[in-house]
């Protein structure tokens, strides 16, 4: 690296993804300004180029096999004559590719911005180094997004596999896939290939999936899973091997160490552990920004780091690794950073949707969260079935529900939690409640909905509140076999 004086900046931005609305509102407060602008991604952000909008631009055809797959519940007679997922792909690509373009063209023609595209780390207070020069600005704002996890197991290294990064460069589709996870992101995946014909095998180390969400909600997913797809879960990959004929060997065991290990040979494996911080390559401590034990940016309420000077918002601070968060962070900064305010993020009332079939969503507290802040006495708990409604009739539904938490007297939503068609359409009506000064159920139980309607389930919901009572939350299903390999 060279040395000598740094390359002074108005702003700098590391990534370009909701952070770059703060770089739009600095422009437009001073349109001479002089920003550098650092992603060594494709720009555009994470939710573009390689997460929720191409990842959802594939799992919209697998609804569509799943709907053509029921259509003769209704008289109609349709054959699936085949699933071209070239076609799929190619689909996504060609949503996704002219939006980088577009994007990379406003970053290298604007005569507001300098566009680095290579990886950036800090090297002193306010001063990081890139490609053999130095940047330095009194502002920074760190969006630097999140990275898939890759688990240390032995022989992983050696063995090809697939992230939620590359799985979207694939262009033939995989005979057998093994998917190490059993969160969202390998959720949506295992839906997304089984629907298109791909024998799935779901490896999750928790006893269930979705382990975030509430009992009753995994228990949904991993029932209409099992009949598409095999889900083993409590379980360990113990070593990844390559054989002779290039498949990929997977050596499985039971965590509760009941049994013996089990051996899975597939033509593709994803991991889908987690996400992880990018500060290892950051390394924000240079400029006096601490992280936390797991390398995520630490921010007080009004998103500042350790540093004054210096900003952090979305994945990079490690809660709610959502694009919509993001975009709020991003909202927020720029009032704190720009125009002087000292407004504190609210992050009560998140919202999240998970896109398999069924379809999750959520907002709030869960149950025992809810039974931690108010107690046993205080706690209102209502649930409507999808197959109660008379459009859930109309669809042919069997299952799928409503469960909604709220504070006894005061009708304070403290959450809300379903497992069904269009669940992240359905909850939203409670996350714009949630966002009222007192959080009141009424409008919901007062109002009219229209009928017959889907979001009569939620309706229904709040409508039969009762106390809530000690019952055995439903656990992931069980099956014939027994033990973590099921289906």
């Amino acid at each position: 690296m060279e040395e000598g004086p740094a390359e002074e900046f108005d702003a700098i931005a590391v990534g370009s993804g909701s952070v770059y609305a703060v770089v739009e509102a600095i422009i437009e407060g001073n349109p001479r300004a002089r920003i550098a602008l650092i992603d060594k991604d494709p720009p555009g952000g994470i939710c573009l180029t390689r997460g929720c909008i191409p990842s959802k631009m594939l799992l919209y055809p697998a609804d569509v096999v799943r709907l053509i797959e029921r259509a003769s519940e209704f008289g109609i007679h349709a054959t699936l004559e085949e699933v071209s997922f070239p076609t799929v792909m190619r689909r996504m690509r060609a949503r996704i590719d002219p939006d980088i373009e577009r994007i990379r063209q406003e970053f290298t023609t604007s005569s507001n911005l300098a566009y680095f595209r290579e990886a950036a780390s800090f090297v002193a207070p306010f001063t990081l180094a890139l490609g053999g020069r130095r940047i330095r600005s009194a502002r920074i704002f760190i969006g630097a997004g999140s990275q898939p996890t890759i688990p240390l197991i032995p022989g992983l290294a050696e063995s090809h596999f697939l992230t939620s990064d590359t799985v979207l460069d694939l262009t033939e589709l995989p005979r057998r896939l093994a998917i190490v996870g059993g969160g969202y992101i390998a959720c949506e995946y295992a839906h997304f290939f089984a629907a298109m014909g791909s024998k799935v095998t779901v490896l999750g180390r928790n006893r269930r999936l979705l382990p975030r969400e509430e009992p009753e909600v995994s228990a949904e997913v991993t029932r209409a899973f099992l009949t598409r797809l095999r889900v083993w879960t409590n379980c360990e990959v113990e070593r990844v091997e390559r054989t002779a004929q290039g498949e990929t060997r997977l050596t499985v065991r039971d965590r509760s160490g009941a049994g013996d290990p089990r051996s899975l040979e597939v033509d593709e494996l994803l991991l889908a552990v987690g996400r992880e911080p990018t500060t290892g390559i950051l390394h924000p401590e240079r400029s006096g920004v601490l992280t936390d034990e797991k390398g995520w940016i630490r921010v007080n309420a009004h998103l500042e780091t350790s540093q004054p000077g210096i900003w952090a918002l979305g994945d990079a601070i490690g809660e709610h690794l959502y694009k919509h968060k993001a975009n709020y962070d991003a909202s927020i900064l720029v009032r704190n950073a720009l125009r002087g305010d000292r407004i504190a993020v609210d992050y009560h009332a998140v919202p999240h949707a998970v896109f398999t079939e069924p379809e999750v969503a959520g907002v709030g507290l869960g149950e025992a969260a809810a039974l931690a802040e108010v107690g046993p006495d205080r706690l209102l708990v209502g649930r409507c079935e999808f197959a109660e409604t008379a459009k859930g009739q109309a669809m042919g539904l069997t299952s799928g529900f409503a469960k909604v938490l709220v504070e006894k007297g005061t009708l304070r939503i403290l959450g809300a939690h379903l497992v069904g068609p269009h669940a992240s359409l359905l909850v939203q009506e409670v996350v714009t409640l949630l966002n009222t000064p007192d959080r009141s159920a009424k409008p919901i139980i007062d109002g009219m909905h229209i009928h017959p309607a889907l979001s009569e389930v939620v309706d229904w919901a709040f409508d039969r509140l009762e106390p809530w009572t000690p019952s055995k939350k439903e656990d992931a299903p069980a099956t014939p076999a027994g033990g973590p390999f099921a289906g």
